[in-house]
């Protein structure tokens, strides 16, 4: 799939916004912590995206019982959805200033279409080295989700399923989807708004 900016100005990806605070202590703390000057940008992308994969929970996996939103918190619980998750991997990479913008895809949010849909959120890189947008998914890996940092091929969490109503958008957004950041806001039981109240439209 060919991917579609939503802006062409390199710094739209590098704001700093409310839920993408990378100037918070423990946002520039993790920076220093995951960087050096020996890594290249790719290096970085590919260390920083394992971290959130690995380090931050999924909060569905782990039943959790929080809802976290902004970069700061999600990685001070290390906890969230993919939508939070999607915003603490934007916070660390525009700290480093390395331009990140935000995907979605319409999945079923279990197993059949009679159960209903819900976004699911990734993220957008563009590596300068290799003059092109990637896609990562930093969800959570489990038995049945792999997914990798790769330039090849992409290795997402999720294969989009066509003939089931699911779709995959291909525009980079410059800043969360309005509807994602507002249930975060709304709700604070996270298994109750992970199974019925997630937004499933753009």
């Amino acid at each position: 799939m060919k991917l579609i900016p939503e802006s062409y100005n390199m710094a739209e990806y590098l704001k700093e916004l409310e839920v993408v605070n990378y100037s918070h202590s423990i946002i520039q703390n993790k920076k220093k912590d995951l960087f050096n000057e020996e890594q290249t940008e790719i290096e970085k992308v590919k260390t920083a995206f394992e971290f959130v994969r690995d380090e931050i929970s999924h909060s569905w996996d782990i039943q959790g019982s929080i809802v976290t939103c902004q970069a700061s918190d999600v990685l001070r619980v290390k906890e969230g959805i993919c939508y939070a998750k999607a915003n603490l991997l934007a916070a660390i990479l525009r700290a480093e200033g390395i331009p990140t913008g935000f995907c979605y895809q319409k999945l079923m949010i279990f197993d059949t279409p009679e159960k209903g849909y819900s976004l699911h959120a990734l993220n957008g890189v563009f590596l300068s080295s290799v003059n092109r947008w990637i896609r990562v998914d930093a969800r959570g890996n489990k038995p049945g989700v792999q997914a990798e940092f790769s330039l090849k091929e992409e290795k997402l969490a999720f294969s989009v399923q066509e003939e089931f109503g699911e779709e995959d958008y291909p525009i980079i957004f410059t800043k969360p989807n309005h509807n994602t950041i507002t249930t975060l806001q709304a709700y604070t039981n996270v298994i109750e708004m992970y199974k019925n109240h997630l937004p499933d439209t753009l």
